[in-house]
């Protein structure tokens, strides 16, 4: 269970502790942050609200333990990724349980969860070694002008203290996507976990303190965003800043001065349909990417777009689908369970209003019982909706009709988010025209919107983020180049 055995250590009483300088310790605060379970909307877990002076001290013994771990052969950093990636496998069951009480994950995807995070932290453990154990070697006569007179060797060097805060969706492999790059490459840590799966996250940052990590090097501070959210990302302390959530990272774009960004911020993935595609794959692809999770991920399939020739034919085949998913507790392992948050189930129920004031067709009867929205398809959809164009982040699908591909391209386009995308037919050449055409990160032919595998690229245009990720991206994210030139009396040549 949760809190017990080998993690009875992160757990004073009822209330999860915060981790640094290798302990886990109480907040001076006295307070402490509720984590409300999705489906009971009871609280379930309490977590520490640390103070701004406790951030201070573990910036402080973040940037003294990097300067160690800098000088730590690349050998040893990935033989300890690969303890951590162990021992995080071996305790799945309760970091899973975590899992489902705080953000209602099914619990084989719980499971999936944790184990797909130990192989992303070997998997990074091993691309570090190769990626970050080669250089560069110049010679200056390639230049005009010039003789060889000058040698110039190019080594990829950590940036100091990384600042890493997950999603809710994903607290423990998108927590992993972050905390192993930045190791490898010789970094320290700073983790801020979602209040939403903090508790998850603190299990998971647990199995890297059994491993054995440098003291300091790795941080995990919980609370109130309100309280210490802009004061970790505006800390001097803080090098690199790697998040993936909603707007808010907007606004830390804007505040976090001169240091690089690696930012994912959601999308509103389209998924075009032509009348060639073959439409038992489409309906399979559009109901596993648009209702697993409940809808709750950022490559989810957030919009439908048909060709009016075949809309029919694929409403129905959706519909019968809609209606085979199961629809209850995450416990229970359900399709479909209540989404993270009350206030996220009323904003999807505005957006369902406000389609269903301005005449979408309601394929399903419109139901939900607090946190738990059953999944709705909605036929009709106009560019006038906000369903239209808003992320809801829930078991809600838009289907719009369209008459030309050029329709189809241009509506995907008009959206401010640019993350990920699909199109579905048999015609290979009109596949790679549309997908050029898709201002997105990444455009799926006929499968539906994926980040993984974890080693994939992945990125967003527009407002679905900064920078890219997958395991090589991350690692060179997290470093930069240094030079050293070496200068020579007179030209020399090999062999000359």
């Amino acid at each position: 269970m949760a809190g017990t055995g080998v993690f009875s250590d992160i757990l004073d009483g009822d209330v999860y502790k915060y981790y640094a300088d290798g302990e886990w310790k109480k907040s001076s605060s006295g307070k402490t942050v509720a984590i409300i379970n999705p489906s009971t909307r009871k609280t379930q877990y309490k977590v520490q609200a640390c103070t701004q002076e406790e951030v201070n001290k573990v910036m402080e013994s973040a940037k003294t333990a990097q300067k160690s771990w800098a000088k730590t052969p690349l050998w040893k950093r990935a033989e300890l990724l690969h303890k951590a990636a162990a021992i995080l496998k071996e305790h799945k069951a309760p970091i899973a349980e975590c899992l489902v009480k705080e953000i209602a994950k099914p619990a084989k995807d719980a499971i999936t969860e944790v184990v797909r995070s130990g192989d992303l932290i070997s998997y990074t453990a091993e691309e570090g070694v190769r990626i970050l154990g080669e250089g560069k070697f110049l010679v200056s006569d390639s230049f005009p002008g010039n003789q060889r007179t000058k040698y110039c060797l190019t080594s990829k060097i950590p940036l100091g203290v990384i600042l890493a805060i997950p999603p809710f969706n994903y607290p423990v492999n998108l927590a992993a996507s972050k905390i192993a790059p930045a190791l490898i490459a010789g970094n320290s840590l700073v983790l801020k976990p979602p209040t939403q799966g903090a508790v998850s996250a603190l299990h998971m940052v647990h199995c890297f303190h059994l491993a054995g990590f440098p003291k300091g090097l790795i941080s995990c501070v919980t609370g109130k965003g309100s309280e210490i959210g802009d004061f970790l990302t505006m800390h001097p302390g803080v090098n690199c800043i790697s998040f993936t959530g909603g707007d808010t990272g907007i606004t830390i774009s804007k505040k976090a001065g001169m240091i690089p960004l690696q930012m994912e911020l959601g999308g509103k993935d389209a998924c075009i349909v032509l009348e060639d595609a073959d439409l038992d794959l489409v309906a399979a692809n559009i109901i596993k990417g648009g209702f697993s999770y409940s809808g709750q991920r950022c490559t989810a399939v957030k919009v439908v777009l048909v060709m009016e020739s075949v809309a029919d034919v694929l409403v129905e085949k959706l519909k019968a689908k809609v209606v085979k998913l199961t629809v209850g507790a995450p416990e229970d392992d359900c399709d479909i369970t209540p989404v993270v948050s009350e206030s996220s189930a009323n904003f999807i129920e505005g957006l369902v209003k406000d389609a269903k004031e301005k005449g979408a067709t309601f394929c399903q009867e419109y139901k939900r019982d607090g946190n738990l929205i059953w999944p709705l398809l909605l036929d009709n959809v106009r560019p006038d909706m906000r369903i239209a164009w808003e992320e809801p982040f829930g078991p809600v699908l838009p289907v719009i009709r369209i008459n030309s591909i050029e329709e189809g391209i241009h509506h995907c386009n008009a959206s401010n988010f640019g993350l990920q995308g699909c199109v579905f037919t048999k015609d290979v050449n009109k596949a790679i025209l549309i997908s050029d055409a898709m201002e997105t990160g990444t455009v799926q032919i006929n499968s539906a919107p994926a980040r993984g595998p974890d080693h994939f690229p992945f990125q967003g245009l527009k407002d679905s983020g900064i920078g890219s990720q997958g395991v090589t991206n991350s690692i060179n994210m997290m470093t930069k180049i240094k030079s050293t030139v070496i200068n020579l009396p007179t030209p020399s040549y090999t062999m000359g």
